[in-house]
């Protein structure tokens, strides 16, 4: 599809117009935080950063949510009768994502969307937004992303993607839906660009040349699920953790959560709520067992989840987009570039055994 050059001012004009189209998020800096955030009427998208310490997923799965109201007051008609909270489902665009985190929301996809089951809310959510990706150009010292299945131009679930130009941005259309925001924002008018292929695989190849650290996943669907669950590196991994769920949070991957009923007198909510498998509550049952008692139990269940289950699962890929964002926010220093390693090391052990 066609590529537009974009210069400053054409870019200004064109978010005012999406502002009375779309509900606009992008990353803003508030001068702690670099976040994803609703855009307000002066404000522009802050692409100047790196990427984003929390990922945008909570803009289609958010962090709690409401899914039913209801009453117990045996006055109203309706007591003790759910009542479904409709989602917003007005027409929204994120900004600025960078292509590791549109690639999460196919992987997560693959749960919250499948033939059996279909979860209504994930999926509404996922539709109403237009992805405007942002190629990252200087990628973070932990993103491992061109060997976790993403790169910094990866199209895959992107409906437009942006690259810094010298005046403004380079804008390729993707999808139908990109093709719509572009003309709301009027710069299918723009010019074309010029001779821009070469210019693009220079700088995508200078991006890739800056990502030093990798994943090796080619064996992992080769290894016996049982002998890799009882390595004896598990206790080493986990010894410093401490269950903060930090990882799973800042995670654009982790899907986990619980449902909630939180009660205000006789007037209540039903919400969901995300949850982490790094918590000592997230299996408990309840007669008192639990069957991931320890700590031990959780992180090998964190990283067989992320680095075997899923693999065997899907047969393709590992459940991450290497953003790096688990080892540059753990405040114990628990990497997964590591334990993929360690993972791999006693697969090779076991095979000149």
């Amino acid at each position: 599809m066609n590529i537009k050059k974009i210069d400053q001012e054409i870019w200004a004009d064109g978010i005012a117009k999406l502002k009375q189209a779309y509900q606009l998020t992008a990353p803003q800096t508030d001068g702690q935080k670099y976040a994803f955030k609703p855009l307000s009427d002066d404000q522009m998208p802050d692409l100047s950063g790196l990427n984003t310490d929390l990922s945008p997923k909570s803009l289609v799965y958010p962090q709690s949510q409401t899914m039913f109201s209801y009453t117990t007051d045996q006055n109203k008609a309706d007591h003790h009768i759910m009542q479904e909270v409709l989602p917003d489902d007005a027409p929204k665009a994120v900004i600025g994502i960078r292509p590791c985190d549109a690639l999460a929301f196919l992987l997560v996809k693959r749960n919250f969307d499948t033939p059996e089951h279909k979860d209504p809310y994930w999926i509404n959510a996922y539709e109403a937004y237009t992805l405007v990706g942002h190629a990252c150009v200087n990628p973070c010292s932990a993103c491992f992303c061109t060997t976790a299945g993403s790169g910094p131009f990866d199209e895959q679930g992107l409906d437009l993607l942006l690259m810094d130009d010298a005046d403004g941005y380079l804008v390729k259309t993707l999808t139908e839906k990109g093709e719509a925001l572009v003309k709301a924002a009027g710069w299918d008018q723009a010019p074309d660009a010029d001779d821009t292929d070469e210019e693009i695989a220079k700088l995508k190849e200078a991006a890739e040349a800056k990502i030093s650290s990798e994943v090796n996943t080619k064996n992992l669907k080769d290894l016996v699920t049982t002998e890799l669950y009882d390595a004896p590196f598990w206790e080493e991994v986990a010894f410093s953790c401490i269950n903060c769920g930090t990882c799973t949070f800042v995670c654009p991957t982790c899907w986990c959560f619980d449902i909630q009923d939180e009660n205000c007198g006789s007037d209540g909510l039903r919400m969901r709520n995300w949850d982490s498998c790094m918590f000592p509550l997230f299996t408990l049952h309840g007669t008192g067992h639990n069957p991931r008692g320890t700590k031990i139990h959780r992180v090998r269940q964190r990283f067989m989840h992320k680095l075997k289950y899923y693999v065997d699962k899907y047969e393709d890929g590992i459940q991450c987009v290497g953003c790096g964002r688990c080892v540059r926010l753990c405040p114990v220093n628990i990497d997964i570039r590591q334990v993929c390693q360690q993972i791999n090391d006693f697969k090779a052990a076991e095979a000149s055994s």
